[in-house]
């Protein structure tokens, strides 16, 4: 069996929002257990200028969902956060894209190989191949946004580990 776009993108987007998820829930649990208020929580940062955990997890679902909406429209443009979005909805947004790019099949996005995606951002235009954008800049992105995400919380005191990061793995069964 080949190794496929599909199994490169998705697979892992669907692996690392599943983490994800599990991490915003533990952050949640652990928050109201010492009682920190989760609005603090949403623009916490590791460095002031860093951007907070709202646009981490905005740019973790546009660098998943939101890229294979790119590769389908042939235009990427950078995210942005939802206006007035609290600590629920970053989970709602994880799980959107969770859920979202689970109803893919592989032959839909597999069939995208070779198409043209345009990263467009101010006055400048990146041109890509669907699997260069994916590979090269969404990919990459997409662990940046999540690792600064978790270690956001983990800075905040969440008690996390490698193993919360990383999710469910794709054991040989």
């Amino acid at each position: 069996m080949a190794f496929t776009l599909y199994d490169a993108s998705v697979a892992n987007y669907l692996q690392i929002l599943g983490a994800l998820g599990g991490v915003l829930e533990k952050g949640a649990a652990h928050f109201r257990e010492v009682g920190v208020d989760l609005a603090e929580i949403i623009e916490a940062r590791l460095a002031p200028d860093m951007l907070p955990l709202t646009y981490q997890i905005a740019s973790v679902t546009h660098h998943s969902r939101g890229a294979i909406e790119a590769a389908k429209n042939g235009v990427f443009v950078p995210p942005k956060v939802p206006p007035g979005i609290d600590y629920a909805g970053l989970q709602a947004q994880v799980k959107g894209a969770h859920d979202e790019l689970a109803a893919l099949t592989p032959e839909a996005v597999n069939g995208l190989i070779g198409r043209e995606v345009t990263f467009k951002f101010s006055d400048r235009a990146l041109p890509f191949s669907v699997e260069g954008f994916l590979m090269s800049f969404s990919l990459p992105n997409f662990f940046f946004h999540a690792t600064t995400a978790y270690d956001i919380l983990r800075h905040k005191g969440v008690p996390l580990g490698k193993r919360d990061f990383i999710g469910r793995l794709k054991l040989k069964t």
